[in-house]
């Protein structure tokens, strides 16, 4: 009976070093990510982005448009629903696609804001 016992036990001890483990590199990597500073693409500007109502934004306090199948990034770089956006100023680099409509945005933490990059109106 104590083999028995001591088999489980050691199983179990290891299932729970591996949850620790996997928990604790969880972690490591989720405050890694708020940290580090994203990769924007060489032609990405900065703006102040506004959802009206989407697709209509503004940009810089002009009046534009989301093309669609435009995508907005979080600061996590998870996608964002434009509507869950309305009215909120937000710091922003941003492309447009062939017909000049904003494409992909990426809304900016504080350090990615502090880099320096090129506007619209530059």
């Amino acid at each position: 009976m104590n083999r028995c016992h001591n088999a489980l036990h050691s199983r179990s001890a290891a299932v729970r070093r591996l949850l620790l483990g996997a928990g604790l590199a969880a972690i490591c990597l989720a405050s890694l990510a708020q940290t580090s500073v994203r990769q924007f693409p060489k032609n990405a500007l900065r703006g102040t982005l506004v959802v009206a109502a989407a697709p209509a934004i503004t940009l810089d306090g002009k009046a534009d448009r989301l093309s669609p199948g435009a995508r907005i990034r979080g600061t996590q770089n998870t996608v964002l629903m434009s509507n869950t956006l309305i009215g909120q100023p937000l710091v922003v680099n941003y492309t447009r696609e062939a017909a000049g409509m904003v494409h992909d945005v990426w809304i900016l933490t504080a350090a990615e804001a502090a880099m320096p990059r090129k506007s619209a109106g530059d």
